[in-house]
């Protein structure tokens, strides 16, 4: 018979310290719910809704400081209907600098004129690729979409070439941008407010494809320079006193954003939204305590930086309504337009 005292010790080893952190507690629906009291009891609940608490108030804090906000997006993000919110945040003027993919300045060109379709995540492939239907997740995208495209950036490509040969990604996005009049558009309300878009890999993606037939049939070279942007990219950092990165995927644009800012020593503050993993030793996984090593984030007594494990559309929309346009750096948080709910049943 073993000895239960014994056991007992094993499965109940008790404990003498008292912990001084807050008590785990989710949401109280009892009484009105408003997105921003939901959102601050996201701190004690747990798991990765803490940690988008945490985000939203380091997103504060660097409106706060003043900061100029680097907003680093992969294109899928512009596949989805966070293209709106990215829109707004251009439109209102509350990023500085942009920082993305090739196949955002694509889709978003795409989506003034043509809507991308929900669709499904389990399909007949080969029948999609005989109807000419792209898929993105659940998102379809027909492929005369593309054809358009084609025809719209041909007649652009005459006008943004005809003086200058070569140009930067960040001119090709901004005189893009004139171009549009869709007020969804994120090159429009980046070129309406100045803010400079950088895409660091423009050809990877269908404006890649149209740039290369464009060079066959032109009796002329025609090119995109990156060192240029990569200089004045520097430079945004160096000039700022305080900066703060919103990173929403991974990949270059990530990349670029904490590697420019470790020529000022590294940025103040980091929010990622990702669902990447550190295991394979990629940058795309890495979390921004890897980047603390590297010198492109600062490391602060009062935590600087967090990452929100978790696919961007479930939780960008939310960081969005409560850092920005539920929160006034020169005074408090206010709710959101028309975020007040109903009072529950008790």
């Amino acid at each position: 018979m073993a000895d239960e005292e014994n056991t007992r010790e094993n499965v109940l080893p008790g404990t003498d310290e008292e912990l001084d952190g807050p008590d785990v507690r989710g949401p109280d629906f009892r009484g009105d719910v408003s997105l921003s009291g939901l959102l601050e009891e996201y701190a004690t609940t747990g798991f990765q809704a803490t940690h988008l608490a945490e985000a939203v108030d380091i997103t504060r804090r660097m409106r706060d400081d003043g900061a100029t906000i680097y907003l680093a997006l992969t294109s899928n993000m512009v596949s989805s209907g966070l293209r709106e919110t990215v829109a707004y945040l251009c439109r209102e003027d509350l990023v500085d600098v942009l920082i993305t993919t090739s196949g955002s300045i694509t889709e978003d060109v795409i989506k003034t004129e043509k809507p991308f379709v929900m669709g499904d995540w389990d399909v007949d492939e080969a029948a999609m690729r005989e109807a000419g239907i792209n898929r993105l997740g659940n998102v379809f995208v027909p492929s005369d979409r593309y054809v358009w495209l084609e025809e719209y950036l041909n007649d652009f490509f005459e006008d943004f070439f005809a003086e200058e040969p070569v140009r930067t990604p960040s001119e090709f996005a901004r005189e893009l941008g004139k171009t549009l009049d869709d007020p969804d558009s994120v090159l429009k309300n980046a070129a309406d407010n100045d803010i400079p878009v950088f895409c660091p890999a423009l050809t990877d993606a269908e404006v890649g494809n149209f740039l290369y037939y464009y060079d066959k049939r032109v009796d002329r070279d025609v090119g995109v320079e990156i060192l240029e942007d990569y200089e004045n990219l520097i430079g945004e950092g160096l000039l700022a006193d305080t900066t703060g990165l919103l990173c929403f995927g991974a990949g270059v644009p990530k990349h670029h954003a904490i590697m420019t800012n470790l020529f000022r020593g590294g940025a103040d503050y980091a929010v990622y939204v990702s669902t990447g993993t550190e295991h394979d030793g990629s940058l795309s996984g890495a979390p921004p305590d890897e980047a603390v090593s590297w010198g492109k984030i600062k490391a602060e007594d009062e935590t600087n930086y967090t990452e929100v494990t978790a696919e961007a559309t479930l939780v960008v929309p939310l960081l969005v309504a409560a850092a920005f346009k539920g929160y006034d750096p020169a005074g408090s948080a206010a709710e959101p337009d028309g975020a007040e709910a109903p009072a529950t049943d008790d």
